[in-house]
């Protein structure tokens, strides 16, 4: 008889390395592809989702006996970016005060899109991403990053308002017209 259970009708640890192996080749392209929504760097995003698979993986046990294991992966994910962006920033404004980065005029829209989000604050970056792209409720936004409902609608407002005057005419692109 297998000492892991397989094969044997014996229901295998969900706690165990092989179900988190299993997740993590599931989900990685789906964290990947938030992350690079968050980040806006390939790079990055794919630190980023190693990150949180390490973070997931260290605590297994516990993810693993989460409701919902796709939202606690979610939350992992936004908050590790959330932190790193604040570390960044700390570091930057300890050396340097950044500019405002350049605009292109002709790219392609995803280009001009990810350009756009990176001209906000990061937490309004993540409540965009995360209302929209990743298609949350208000409420679960507001859980996830640990706010107000109102926090969430006012940020995404103006987060909205401030993407649609940055894009100009490359909303028209967006909407088919």
């Amino acid at each position: 008889m297998p000492e892991n259970g397989r094969g044997t009708g014996v229901a295998v640890d969900p706690g165990a390395p092989e179900s988190f192996e299993a997740f993590a080749r599931a989900r990685q392209k789906r964290l990947y592809r938030t992350a690079y929504l968050l980040c806006g760097d390939a790079e990055t995003a794919r630190d980023l989702t190693q990150t949180t698979l390490a973070k997931l993986f260290q605590h297994w046990r516990r993810a693993s006996a989460a409701d919902h294991i796709d939202a606690y992966a979610r939350t992992v994910l936004t908050r590790t970016y959330l932190a790193e962006r604040r570390r960044r920033l700390r570091d930057l404004l300890a050396h340097s005060r950044p500019g405002p980065g350049p605009v292109p005029d002709h790219a392609d829209l995803r280009v001009t899109l990810l350009s756009a989000l990176a001209g906000l604050p990061p937490r309004a970056r993540a409540m965009v991403v995360l209302r929209y792209w990743e298609d949350q409720s208000v409420e679960s936004v507001a859980t996830l990053l640990k706010c107000s409902e109102s926090t969430v609608k006012s940020q995404c407002s103006r987060s909205l308002a401030k993407l649609r005057a940055q894009l100009g005419e490359a909303h028209i692109y967006a909407t088919g017209s």
